[in-house]
């Protein structure tokens, strides 16, 4: 069973249900294999309401570390919350694994919140993104990933945020001169299949998908870590400079966002948002 395939379709159908303006920009997050951004894109365009928990994912500068993002994630009243929302939406959530956290690229370097204001950073069209960023002062601009490459190239943009993963296999990195580990928000991939389809497997055979999805997520995270370990060491030999915010700096960001947290909070779920933030 190819479970990426079952949840893309499934997505892909719930993508006839966007304005003709917004068709292309789920095109492009297709393209850019990433079915939690794809799965975001569609809650904020009201595709399937039942799932608007979802954008809780675009809460930023939540955790200061992996660890603490995937101890959350397998949190059993967090995992609960969040798998009934998925079921809600017609799928059966069977684990989460991520590609690290997103990051910022940039040609100019970032060592105090100071340094965000101006950067004309390349985003998708997500409203909480673009908050996000204009909130630290930056010029967030929308741009079909296929053009950021060049747009580095010919400066019409300074920086762009994604994975490590992205930056390198795109070769993004090699129009930049710093990586700024913004850490800002956790790039998560889901893991699910048709509830339908699972439902009407028998109990034992569900027992078995169950537990061979939690060895998957353990051995993709486990991956995961290995190829960021391995991405950085490429940026690095390219001599592009890696800069690491000090806890002041996140503080600050942390603090500059607080409108948008109160944006993202408004729309999902008061006990899904106190157990992803670890508030009573």
């Amino acid at each position: 069973m190819d479970y990426k395939y079952t949840a893309y379709d499934r997505i892909i159908h719930i993508t006839e249900k966007l304005p003709k303006d917004k068709i292309s920009e789920a095109i492009e997050i297709i393209q850019e294999d990433s079915f939690q951004d794809l799965l975001d894109f569609c809650v904020e365009q009201n595709c399937f309401t039942q799932a608007q928990a979802i954008t809780l994912y675009d809460f930023t500068i939540v955790f200061d570390s992996l660890d603490d993002c995937r101890k959350k994630i397998d949190d059993p009243e967090f995992y609960s919350l969040i798998s009934d929302v998925y079921t809600n939406g017609g799928y059966h959530l069977l684990g989460m694994a991520d590609q690290g956290f997103r990051v910022m690229s940039t040609n100019k370097p970032v060592n105090s919140f100071a340094d965000f204001k101006g950067q004309k950073i390349r985003t998708m069209e997500n409203s909480y993104h673009l908050a996000f960023w204009k909130a630290l002062g930056a010029n967030p601009t929308p741009m079909s990933f296929s053009e950021v490459y060049i747009g580095l190239q010919q400066h019409t943009i300074d920086a762009q945020e994604n994975p490590y993963e992205v930056i390198v296999s795109n070769n993004l990195y090699e129009q930049q001169d710093y990586v700024v580990e913004t850490n800002h928000l956790p790039h998560l991939i889901s893991l699910i299949v048709n509830d339908d389809f699972f439902k009407d497997l028998p109990e034992d055979e569900q027992e078995i998908m169950t537990e061979a999805a939690q060895l998957a997520t353990e051995y993709a995270r486990e991956q995961s870590d290995a190829r960021i370990a391995d991405k950085i060491a490429t940026i690095e030999e390219s001599g592009t400079q890696i800069i690491t915010l000090s806890d002041e700096t996140r503080k600050e960001i942390r603090e500059a966002s607080q409108g948008v947290y109160e944006a993202i909070r408004k729309v999902i779920q008061p006990e899904i948002y106190k157990a992803y933030m670890d508030e009573e």
